[in-house]
């Protein structure tokens, strides 16, 4: 499924909702719409990933860049974090 963003505005937020796969061009996208939204509006930006298919891990690297903005939040990532853990037990 391609990737698709929604973007929504709020009183004290934009939030971007993100669906389908997202791949490393799809993560560079939403990181520069993110910065470009903060900085035109000066408001928060909260991207939900609650929605997605498929995070590749090049993706996931710009996701974790983005959180060092503390304006800039990343939601919905538990999904792939327990994931991830299951996965390591797994093969552990």
């Amino acid at each position: 499924m391609p990737t698709q963003i929604t973007q929504t505005e709020h009183q004290n937020e934009t939030r971007l909702r993100v669906e389908g796969e997202v791949l490393y061009d799809d993560a560079i996208v939403i990181e520069r719409l993110a910065k470009e939204i903060l900085a035109e509006s000066g408001i928060p930006v909260c991207v939900d990933l609650a929605d997605i298919d498929f995070l590749d891990s090049e993706a996931a690297s710009i996701l974790v860049r983005m959180q060092t903005n503390k304006d800039l939040v990343i939601d919905g990532m538990e999904i792939f974090l327990q994931s991830a853990i299951d996965t390591a037990e797994r093969t552990a």
